[in-house]
């Protein structure tokens, strides 16, 4: 049975990165039924995530992080298929 909420019906998993991406996922749904564009939102959230990741760890590890992306989304490790309502 799918969840009432958006998202991915994961909100009470025992798991934190789980219930954080329900979270995110359930945000990027608001927005775009909102009318915002899915690259708008995305350059929003790396943004967000990459200014709270640099004032939690700073520039170095940001870039660290980021150098190691590249063969990740290479590989299709980022690649999913969501159905477009």
């Amino acid at each position: 049975m799918q969840s009432a909420q958006p998202g991915l019906g994961l909100a009470d998993s025992e798991d934190e990165s789980l219930r954080a991406l329900d979270f995110m996922m359930a945000a990027w749904e608001e927005g775009t039924d909102s009318g915002l564009q899915p690259d708008m939102l995305a350059y929003a959230a790396i943004y967000t995530a990459l200014t709270d990741l640099v004032a939690g760890y700073g520039e170095d590890h940001v870039v660290r992080l980021v150098e190691g992306l590249k063969p990740r989304v290479l590989k299709g490790e980022f690649t999913i298929y969501r159905n477009k309502q």
